[in-house]
């Protein structure tokens, strides 16, 4: 089993940034793809990024590429999502993730965190 915990979300102004990590304890957790997503208010849970066990393959949205970075410490059991020029419809709880197959279907993700809240105001 893996346990997943959300931290570093907040309130910033547009343009501004925000680090969230992920500290994952359990089973082998370098063996596992880590993804990030995030749900606003109303609206379905969205994939934001993710990194294979290595951190040879990442994918991100289209929305936040060039804006967002993942980022992965096996030693640490930890994953990051450094995320700049944060937008206002970046607004969401965002959550991390642990799967077996690097995709963008959260459908497929075995392991979520309880979630961490960013607003980001105009």
């Amino acid at each position: 089993q893996v346990q997943l915990v959300e931290s570093g979300g907040g309130l910033v102004q547009a343009g501004g940034s925000l680090r969230l990590s992920c500290a994952a304890s359990g089973r082998t957790f370098s063996s596992y793809v880590m993804g990030w997503f995030r749900q606003a208010p109303g609206k379905e849970r969205e994939f934001v990024a993710a990194i294979t066990w290595t951190g040879g393959s990442r994918m991100y949205a289209e929305s936040v590429k060039g804006r967002f970075t993942i980022s992965k410490d096996n030693a640490k059991n930890t994953v990051c999502l450094q995320m700049n020029n944060l937008k206002p419809e970046d607004t969401a709880v965002y959550y991390c993730a642990g799967t077996a197959v690097i995709t963008t279907n959260h459908k497929m993700y075995n392991y979520w965190g309880q979630g961490t809240q960013v607003t980001v105001s105009s």
